[in-house]
């Protein structure tokens, strides 16, 4: 069985906790992340100033943050 690695190529803000995100596969997709943005980890996401400032980790290709959060790249995807 294969099990297919995704990687985020690209990121782009399209509204406030809204996300344009490709994919290495060549895929897009527009993730809402609000919803989830709960807890120790994810709740300070609130803060646009801090959900704006999402970037892509240059070693594992997924969407991260400066206070440690992050998504795996599987879950974005689908």
């Amino acid at each position: 069985m294969t099990h297919l690695i995704y990687q985020v190529r690209a990121v782009e803000i399209v509204e406030p906790y809204t996300l344009r995100v490709q994919f290495t596969d060549a895929t897009e997709q527009i993730i809402n992340l609000k919803p989830v943005l709960a807890g120790e980890l994810y709740g300070p996401l609130l803060d646009l100033q801090l959900f704006n400032r999402v970037a892509i980790d240059a070693e594992v290709k997924t969407l991260v943050w400066p206070n440690g959060a992050d998504f795996d790249p599987a879950t974005l995807h689908d």
